[in-house]
């Protein structure tokens, strides 16, 4: 039965993912917001939902070891696993994309989040002034949506969206994604849990690597169907809003439900490892370069490397 609710998930999470990415395209389509600002927030959101359950699930069963895993692998895996495997099959054109701010400010959000680590235990105090940060990322992608629907800039036709999409197959499509996408990675996550314990490995080492690869699948597949229909502002805002949203409203929420306790290798290796992903988008977020293949071997060989330390 582990083996099939691995294999069941993986199929939900590639359908749901495909949903969600047409939903949220043909949304930003009919509201008049860029494809990005709708990545950063509905996708991103979605995509993080089964980091969020299994991070308050995990406080609830008195294994706080996994919720921080959880996050902190997952934003690893969202970097160097989420946007390396599908440039290995399509190039994303990043370079055309402007997510500077949208980058800048998941940096703030890493460096506030390690600083609160540092600070550790995360207590509710944490809580509210992560939950704080990101109500202030929220309200300034709100603003930035504002000013360009009163702007009305004639853009390009985003690809892949459908003008004569209605409104209840645009929320059809939505809902789907937001539902399977959490569903996939239970069902996906509790079969591969199960098989790893069965190997006699550790809770810790389960939260960084296996459940925080289960919990980035939705940000995989979303990612790799943006790819595919080569709408990278939608790939490369999903990655960056997820990002934010696992430190600031996953953290927060999770430190709302119980103190969550800093192990010293966090604050010695894996935190740091997170900190270098999320700097290695510079050259794709200031320098315009693309994701291109070779990019897709190097970020997928680093995130392998980043697997081999943790377990050996």
């Amino acid at each position: 039965m582990d083996w099939l609710y691995t294999v069941v998930g993986l199929v939900i999470l590639l359908l749901a993912g495909d949903s969600l990415v047409k939903g949220a395209v043909n949304l930003s389509l009919r509201l008049g917001v860029p494809a990005l600002i709708v990545s950063l927030t509905i996708v991103a959101f979605g995509t993080s939902a089964p980091e969020l359950l299994i991070s308050v699930q995990a406080i609830w069963d008195d294994v706080p070891g996994l919720a921080l895993g959880n996050v902190v692998g997952s934003n690893t895996a969202n970097v160097l696993l989420v946007l390396g495997i599908p440039a290995l099959l399509a190039t994303m054109h990043t370079s055309e994309c402007d997510t500077r701010n949208s980058y800048l400010q998941m940096l703030a959000a890493t460096a506030l989040f390690i600083v609160l680590c540092f600070f550790g235990p995360l207590t509710w105090i944490s809580g509210i002034i992560l939950l704080t940060a990101l109500v202030a990322m929220l309200t300034y992608a709100a603003m930035s949506a504002n000013a360009h629907r009163k702007a009305n800039v004639d853009e390009e036709e985003i690809e892949g969206a459908d003008p004569n999409l209605g409104w209840p197959k645009i929320a059809l499509f939505l809902v789907l994604g937001l539902i399977g996408l959490p569903l996939g990675a239970n069902l996906l996550v509790e079969g591969a849990t199960s098989i790893a314990r069965q190997f006699g490995i550790s809770e810790t080492v389960i939260g960084l690597t296996l459940v925080a690869i289960g919990t980035s699948l939705p940000e995989l597949a979303t990612t790799v169907m943006a790819a595919l229909r080569r709408q990278a502002d939608v790939a490369l805002g999903n990655v960056i809003g997820s990002n934010m949203f696992n430190l600031l409203g996953i953290m927060g929420v999770a430190s709302l439900v119980g103190t969550i306790p800093v192990d010293p290798q966090f604050l010695r290796f894996d935190l740091w490892i997170m900190a270098l992903a999320s700097i290695l988008l510079v050259p794709f977020v200031f320098m315009k370069i693309d994701i291109n293949r070779i990019w897709g071997i190097i970020l997928s060989a680093l995130y392998i490397s980043y697997l081999v330390v943790v377990l050996v």
